[in-house]
């Protein structure tokens, strides 16, 4: 059982809302929703203990409309105003966030339930991807010079366009990270956005909104509606110039199939059920302890949290005992100070599913390790970190993604095996892979489908490096955020060709039958000096 935990009277104030959090914050954040006057109301409540939380209008079809009608207005602008003054509101933006991150976690903890320190991860997520874009962004849309059709006669440029309005429909389980990172690398390309986040975290989407109105970005570039998908996700698609989207893959197929009718590009990060391989060498101590964080970071409700876990026969036992262990240790609790190591499911949606994962395999022959329950006595949407052996294929939780505190544990003889398991699903977001020896890790993270691969760590390492690309295989999705391919999916490239005094015909003096052999004469000639 994970220790329960009892508030501190630092953290007393978690029997209601934390004290940052106030009516006037509440009020001028859900007055940037773009909505009518006199919109429909809709309220959320706060996991820990379902304190009324938001109170927000509702967007129709129509006010998206509108919403997007403004932002292309606002976009011409926004696309001539100098990279320069683009970064320079952009850096204001990163000092903003990290001054005021106290709000930021309580509003985030408030929505989704996490831990203070998984909330904070978000904060830091923010920091790396403002500064990163803010500092690159220059060198990825700056005319670039291609080398030409004829060399010396053909001068030719390559140009970074923004695509116009792009829509972004973020999730409830990273409010921050996945709500402001997006817009941002869309922004510093030059365009206009218009959001959609999930109502139960809308508040932390409105106030990265808030904040980066406040750090001067101009009037209508950035704005946000509520309302359910099925509601407003038509209208959201229609006004499109590019959709961004994070979320189930179900949703993903969707929103694919309805962006190819339109001829428009889409990103989408869409699910997971993300394994991690415990080679023989590994160190066994920082593997157990690698594998509570790849498991149980807010409540497991993050898409690339590790669901499978494959341990090499020969220290399997040793590795359960350290990791059962660390497990039973941890935290549960709602406190809105670093106290606490596990937080709160988010919706009882998940709530339900999560328990009953749990219950089907118990039905039908798992053993639970570790958790294994419900806490109600927490709070109305808590579980307990909880460990799975002896799951087998016929259990919901064997190839389903569960996105909640639960990971199932298998053996394996030989690293091929290991290899196989990991990749027997549709699935392709994220892995990890533990070994002493670096080179050898790498090596099977190489083979292993998915699009990002830790070794020695959990999910951090890859997701922080936010100058390489990061995405999905698979059913996980299409496209990349982060690095050159997070920014330049939201332009669009146009090849500017100037030929000069000769082109590919021959001029009035010169038969076509010379002309030919003279080309022809010059591509050999350009192949055997390696010209390329």
């Amino acid at each position: 059982m994970a220790t329960t935990h009892t508030p501190s009277p630092a953290a007393a104030r978690t029997q209601g809302l934390p004290a940052s959090v106030t009516p006037a914050l509440l009020k001028r954040l859900t007055a940037r929703v773009f909505a009518a006057p006199n919109a429909a109301r809709v309220t959320t409540s706060a996991p820990y203990f379902g304190h009324l939380l938001g109170d927000f209008p509702v967007s129709t079809p129509d006010d998206v409309e509108a919403a997007f009608t403004r932002a292309r207005a606002a976009q011409a602008t926004w696309a001539a105003t100098p990279i320069a003054e683009r970064k320079r509101i952009m850096l204001r933006f990163h000092d903003l966030v990290l001054a005021r991150q106290e709000e930021a976690l309580d509003l985030m903890q408030a929505e989704n339930g996490k831990t203070r320190r998984d909330a904070f991860l978000e904060v830091v997520d923010i920091g790396i991807v403002s500064r990163y874009y803010a500092r690159n962004a220059a060198k990825y849309l700056s005319p670039k010079r291609r080398r030409g059709a004829i060399p010396l006669l053909t001068h030719t440029t390559e140009l970074r366009h923004p695509k116009g309005v792009v829509t972004v429909i973020s999730p409830w389980n990273y409010p921050l990270s996945m709500a402001a990172s997006d817009a941002i690398a869309a922004l510093m390309a030059g365009n206009a956005v218009v959001q959609k986040p999930d109502t139960q975290t809308a508040l932390t989407a409105l106030w990265s909104l808030d904040l980066m109105y406040e750090a001067g970005l101009p009037a209508d570039v950035w704005q946000i509606v509520v309302g359910r998908g099925s509601s407003i996700g038509g209208a959201l698609m229609a006004g499109a110039d590019y959709m961004m989207f994070t979320g189930s893959t179900a949703s993903g197929r969707q929103i694919a199939s309805d962006a190819g009718r339109r001829l428009i590009g889409a990103s989408l990060e869409l699910g997971g059920k993300n394994p991690m391989i415990v080679l023989d060498d590994a160190d066994i101590d920082k593997a157990a302890a690698g594998a509570v964080n790849a498991c149980f970071p807010s409540a497991g409700q993050l898409c690339v949290s590790v669901e499978r876990l494959y341990v090499a026969e020969s220290v399997r036992e040793k590795f359960v005992a350290a990791f059962v262990e660390r497990t039973k240790r941890l935290k549960i609790g709602a406190a809105y100070d670093y106290s606490v190591d596990v937080g709160s499911l988010t919706t009882p949606s998940q709530l339900r599913t999560v328990t009953e994962h749990v219950e089907d395999a118990v039905a039908k022959g798992a053993t639970v390790l570790a958790g294994g329950r419900a806490r109600p006595d927490l709070g109305p949407l808590f579980y307990e970190p909880t460990i799975l052996t002896d799951v087998t294929p016929e259990m919901t939780v064997y190839d389903h993604e569960t996105f909640g505190p639960v990971v199932s544990i298998y053996s394996f003889r030989h690293v091929e095996e290991a290899i196989a398991r990991a990749n027997a699903t549709p699935y392709g977001l994220n892995a990890s892979v533990w070994s002493r020896n670096g080179a050898r890790g790498r090596a099977v993270a190489a083979r292993v489908h998915a699009g990002t691969v830790n070794v020695n760590e959990a999910f951090a390492a890859a997701w922080g490096s936010i100058d390489a690309p990061m995405g999905g295989m698979g059913d996980s999705g299409l496209g990349r955020r982060h690095g050159a391919e997070g920014i330049l999916k939201y332009t669009e490239a146009q090849t500017v060709a100037h030929q000069r005094i000769q082109g590919f015909y021959p001029p009035q003096r010169i038969s076509p039958e010379t002309w030919a052999a003279l080309l022809t004469g010059t591509l050999k000639i350009m192949k055997a000096f390696g010209v390329r």
